[in-house]
């Protein structure tokens, strides 16, 4: 993994001298619930931070290569890849003012994948891997030899030797990673540049972790982290970003107003009705803020005073595919699940890129309203959703009811086991897998994806 921010985790994986498995190689949740990392998926997030990555990685060359961007749920400002996959923390995302500034978080990342950098990582802490064995044999044989031979000196100096072993394969570790996260740098200048847009955002990023290290208090020594000073990448990236013609260009108005939004969500369900006041005090009648007062409403369970307050935005932008979607969300808390299907289809409609999402929150309330054919309906409706989204195990939950209510006894249990299985929980994916396979025909399409699960064998971490 590479990070945009100063958290030092090559310094960590050096600590345990161990490659962690690549994402790629097993269902996501159980390999992210493995690092404590809490991944957030929401339609109208995915769509904007997909919309921010976009030209990067087509800048970057990466525009067929199917990166994926996944939000995490932690407050910190960071981002970091691995395999495939761009993490950003929604604390990123709502620290952020402008655009601009996760574009250039995105950039650096993009910069990562493109230079082959957590490759090289893997050989560069293998290598030090090496560098700390040799050390530590060498320093274990010293110290042996001055046990048998009453020698104190050469074993307090196999001792000295085995610590100083780990400590220069560390150092070199951190010195290597430094080099790349430079490269990174540079590199999202160079696609800033290819896109017409500003490398400012990079800037008032550094500023913000340069102005936090000196708030803390805390004396940082630069060969102890993972990363350049924010000091220092200013310093090297602030000649060359000003002198860009796009230096100055600001954020397309539309664009601001879909991150202020964003930025409304994410308070409000993260810290709270106050939180988001505070955000938006200079502007409490604009439009984001007003979002934020209707989610922040029905998170405080008044369902009825929510419903209110989102009719109003619907009303004033009814093309607004999220705004239909989040009065889907308040009228299903309320009980009027017809009504929220409604609401839901209207978002569909208006999705301009449809996720799966939404579409899974339809047929979730097409089968909570228990109209006459709402269960077949929400069948297909869940499984195309499912078809765009597939790790998202709580949709399968809902689909194994919608079966259940069919009489799809077997089906419903291997949408039980893929949820299981999307979430990581393999032994319980392999039983309820196997009691599906029970009640289907052999070798159908249904009984080879059971089987599948049946035989998926997870990857040990090394």
């Amino acid at each position: 993994m590479a990070s945009f921010n100063s958290t030092g985790y090559a310094a960590r994986l050096l600590m345990a001298l161990a490659l962690v498995v690549p994402l790629s190689l097993a269902p996501m949740q159980q390999a992210l619930a493995q690092r404590g990392v809490s991944v957030v998926r929401d339609a109208e997030i995915e769509a904007l931070v997909r919309d921010y990555a976009r030209p990067v990685l087509e800048a970057a060359g990466l525009g067929r290569s199917g990166i994926e961007i996944v939000l995490v749920s932690d407050n910190s400002f960071n981002a970091f890849v691995a395999g495939r996959r761009i993490f950003i923390n929604t604390g990123a995302l709502m620290t952020a003012d402008t655009p601009n500034e996760i574009i250039g978080v995105l950039a650096h990342e993009a910069g990562h994948i493109a230079g082959g950098h957590q490759q090289r990582l893997r050989q560069q802490l293998e290598t030090a891997q090496t560098m700390a064995v040799i050390s530590t044999i060498l320093g274990v044989g010293a110290a042996a030899a001055g046990a048998m031979t009453g020698e104190d000196g050469l074993a307090r100096g196999g001792t000295a030797m085995m610590s100083g072993g780990m400590e220069a394969a560390r150092r070199s570790l951190l010195s290597y990673q430094r080099g790349e996260e430079a490269t990174a740098d540079r590199s999202a200048i160079t696609y800033l540049e290819r896109t017409g847009q500003s490398a400012r955002g990079m800037l008032t990023t550094f500023e913000r972790f340069a102005d936090s290290m000196a708030l803390s208090g805390n004396r940082t020594d630069p060969y102890q982290i993972s990363h350049p000073m924010p000091r220092e990448r200013i310093a090297n990236l602030e000649t060359l970003a000003r002198s860009s013609r796009f230096f100055d260009r600001k954020d397309p108005p539309e664009l601001q107003l879909r991150h202020d939004m964003m930025r409304a969500k994410i308070v409000a369900y993260t810290q709270g009705h106050m939180a988001a006041s505070r955000l938006f005090r200079d502007a409490p009648r604009s439009l984001p803020a007003l979002y934020a007062d209707a989610i922040g409403t029905f998170l405080s369970g008044n369902a009825r005073a929510a419903v209110a307050k989102i009719d109003a935005l619907v009303a004033a932008h009814p093309r607004n595919a999220y705004l239909h979607e989040m009065r889907g969300e308040i009228l299903m808390r309320g009980g009027s699940a017809a009504d929220a299907a409604d609401a839901f289809a209207r978002a569909m409609r208006l999705e301009a890129a449809p996720s799966g999402l939404i579409q899974i929150g339809y047929g979730q309330a097409l089968l909570a309203s228990g109209t006459p054919g709402a269960a077949q309906k929400a069948v297909v409706e869940l499984q195309t959703g499912l078809s765009r989204t597939r790790e998202y195990a709580a949709g399968y939950r809902y689909l194994a009811q919608a079966h259940a209510q069919l009489g799809n006894i077997g089906e419903a249990e291997l949408a039980t086991a893929e949820g299981h299985f999307h979430s990581g929980s393999y032994r319980d994916a392999k039983v309820f897998a196997a009691r599906a396979q029970q009640k289907m025909p052999r070798g159908s399409p249904s009984w080879l994806r059971a089987q599948d699960i049946i035989n998926f064998r997870p990857p040990s971490r090394r």
